[in-house]
C-alpha cells in the first residue's frame, strides 16, 4: 500500500474549501481515505491532530518559521509521529526542546504544509460542520451503507476509528461498551405543538429543562459521568455519582440532563449548573439529574429497542428522576404539559416518536422541540469594540449558521443586545484568546463558540452570504456545552423567512 504524503492531505483540504458543492467535498475527501495508510489522515482532515490538543500555543507556532522545503517529502505517518514525540516532551527544559522539535518539522514542510500545521496546531483548521460529510466519504469510500457508518460513529464517537473500520468492513464490530460515550442524539425544531403531536403520531410529550445534557453509564461500583461533547465530568459531580451508585441495577447508561435548582425547585441560571463542569472539585451548588432516555439496563443494550420500551426500563430504573411528561397524551394534555413546564421555568417540551430507536448524528424529525420564542444555536466568527460605556470591551457580535455541506459558517447578522456587564468581561476575554485577526474596529476569532440567540424571525437580505438576516436578535446565553458541529444550520435561518416573501432561488 501506499504512503500518503502530507501534501495530499493539504492539497484535498483546500479542494475541499474551495468548492461549495456537498457532492465535490464528498468525492474530494472519498478518494484521499479510500487510499490512507493510518487513521491521521481523516485527523488532519477535520482540522484535529490525532493526538488532541498538543500544547503548541499560538504565538509559539506563528514564531516558528524556517526556510520551506522547495518540494513535498513529508508523509502523513511522519507528522503524526513527530506530533506525537511533541506532545510527550516534559521536565526541565522542555520549553527548548519543544521549538526544537517543532521547527524540526516546519524545516521539512513546503511553504503550504507550514500554513496547514499552522491553522492545525492552532484550530483554525477545526471544523466541526465538516463531520456530516466526512461520514458520507467514508460510506463512499468504503462502499458501506451511510446509515452504518453513522451508527459506528454513534458508538465510536470517533471519525478516524470509523474509517478504520469501514474500510477493513467492520462496521459491525462496533457495540455499546460501558464506560464509553455515545453519541447523543438530537432533536429538530417542531413548527409548533398541534404540528408534532399531528407528524409523530403516538408519542411522548415531556418537559424541555434549560439544563445541561449528561449521559451516565455505571457498570457495578463504576460511575462514569459525560457531557454532550463526550467530556468526562465524573470527578467534579460527586453527588450525581452517588445518585447513580444507588439505582436499583447493576448496569446502566442513561441520558439525561442535570441542572442547578433554587429553594423553589425552579431552575438557577444555566451558566450556574455549567460552572459546574469546568470546576476542578466539589462546589456547594448541587445538581439535579432528569433522566429521559435508557441505552442500556442490566447486560441488555436497548439503542434499537422502541423509544417506549427504552422509557419502561427508564422508569423501572430511574423512578423519581424521570423528567416529567405524558405518554400518548391527548391534545388538551399535551398542552398542559407545556403550560406546565413554562411555568416551571423550563424552555418548553420535546415531543418524541413511541416507535423510534436512539439514532445519533442528522437532526431527524423523530425527536422534536417545541419553545415559545424563536432561538437558533449560532457560532461567533468575530466581534466589534464597544464605544461609549462599552469602550475597551468587546460588544456587536458576528454570528454563522452552520453550512450543512461542510464549509465555513454563514455569516446571518450581528447583535450586542443581551449582554450583560459580566457577560462583556467575560466574552472580551474568551473572543481575545480566540482572535486570528484585530484591529481598531473588528477582531475575527476560531469560529469555536457556541451562542443561543433569541429572535423575532428572519428576513431576506442580500447584506449577507447566505441571503437572510436575524430580525431583531438578542442573546440568551453562550453554550460551552455545544461545538459548532452542533450549531443550527443556514437551513434553520432560512426557514423562519415569512413564507409569502421567500425568494425563489436564494444564494448557496
Amino acid at each position: 500500500m501506499v504512503t500518503v504524503l502530507f501534501s495530499e492531505v493539504v492539497e484535498t483540504s483546500a479542494a475541499v474549501g474551495a468548492t461549495r458543492s456537498r457532492l465535490a467535498k464528498v468525492a474530494a475527501l472519498a478518494d484521499l481515505v479510500r487510499r490512507m495508510t493510518t487513521p491521521a489522515v481523516v485527523s488532519f482532515l477535520i482540522g484535529v491532530p490525532s493526538q488532541g490538543r498538543i500544547g503548541a500555543g499560538y504565538r509559539t507556532v506563528f514564531d516558528i518559521a524556517p526556510p520551506p522545503a522547495l518540494e513535498p517529502s513529508l508523509t502523513v505517518d511522519e507528522v503524526d509521529a513527530a506530533l506525537g514525540a511533541y506532545a510527550a516532551i516534559s521536565g526541565k527544559g522542555s520549553a527548548q526542546r519543544r521549538v526544537e522539535a517543532l521547527t524540526s518539522l516546519f524545516a521539512r514542510a513546503t511553504a503550504a504544509e507550514q500554513d496547514f500545521l499552522r491553522r492545525l496546531l492552532t484550530g483554525e483548521l477545526r471544523q466541526g460542520a465538516l463531520e456530516g460529510v466526512m461520514l458520507d466519504a467514508i460510506a463512499r469510500a468504503a462502499d458501506a451503507p451511510g446509515e452504518d457508518v453513522r451508527r459506528a460513529f454513534m458508538l465510536s464517537g470517533s471519525l478516524p476509528d470509523t474509517a478504520v473500520a469501514a474500510l477493513k468492513g467492520e462496521l459491525g464490530a462496533f457495540r455499546l461498551e460501558l464506560g464509553r460515550p455515545v453519541r447523543p442524539m438530537l432533536a429538530s425544531p417542531a413548527e409548533s405543538l398541534p404540528a408534532a403531536l399531528a407528524e409523530l403520531g403516538a408519542c411522548v410529550v415531556e418537559h424541555k429543562l434549560d439544563g445541561a445534557r449528561i449521559q451516565v453509564h455505571r457498570s457495578g461500583d463504576s460511575v462514569r459521568i459525560f457531557t454532550r461533547t463526550l467530556r468526562e465530568i465524573t470527578r467534579t459531580v460527586p453527588e450525581l455519582v452517588a445518585l447513580v451508585r444507588d439505582l436499583p441495577c447493576t448496569s446502566v447508561v442513561l441520558d439525561g440532563e442535570t441542572l442547578a435548582l433554587n429553594d423553589d425547585g425552579k431552575p438557577r441560571p444555566f451558566q450556574e449548573t455549567m460552572s459546574r463542569f469546568g470546576a476542578q472539585d466539589e462546589r456547594e451548588l448541587l445538581l439535579s439529574p432528569f433522566f429521559f432516555d435508557c441505552l442500556h439496563l442490566d447486560g441488555e443494550d436497548l439503542l434499537d429497542a422502541p423509544l417506549s420500551a427504552r422509557l419502561d426500563a427508564l422508569r423501572r430504573v430511574a423512578g423519581a428522576h424521570v423528567i416529567p411528561g405524558v405518554v400518548s397524551p391527548s391534545s388538551e394534555q399535551a398542552e398542559a404539559v407545556l403550560e406546565n413546564a413554562l411555568s416551571a421555568g423550563h424552555e418548553g417540551v420535546m415531543v418524541k416518536a413511541l416507535e423510534s430507536v436512539y439514532a445519533a448524528g442528522r437532526r431527524g424529525r423523530s425527536w422534536q422541540k417545541v419553545k415559545p420564542v424563536h432561538t437558533l444555536d449560532l457560532v461567533v466568527l468575530g466581534v466589534e469594540w464597544g464605544s461609549g460605556r462599552r469602550r475597551g470591551l468587546l460588544s456587536n457580535l458576528h454570528l454563522g449558521a452552520r453550512d450543512p455541506d461542510g464549509g465555513p459558517p454563514v455569516m446571518v447578522g450581528k447583535t450586542f443586545k443581551g449582554l450583560t456587564d459580566e457577560l462583556l468581561a467575560w466574552q472580551t476575554r474568551e473572543l481575545m484568546a480566540l482572535a486570528t485577526e484585530k484591529n481598531d474596529w473588528v477582531v475575527t476569532v476560531r469560529p469555536e463558540l457556541v451562542i443561543e440567540i433569541e429572535l423575532d424571525g428572519a428576513q431576506v437580505s442580500p447584506r449577507y452570504p447566505g441571503g437572510v438576516a436575524l430580525r431583531f436578535a438578542r442573546v440568551v446565553r453562550y453554550r460551552p456545552d455545544k461545538d459548532p458541529a452542533e450549531a443550527d444550520t443556514i437551513d434553520a435561518v432560512r426557514a423562519l423567512l415569512p413564507q409569502p416573501t421567500t425568494p425563489p432561488d436564494l444564494p448557496t
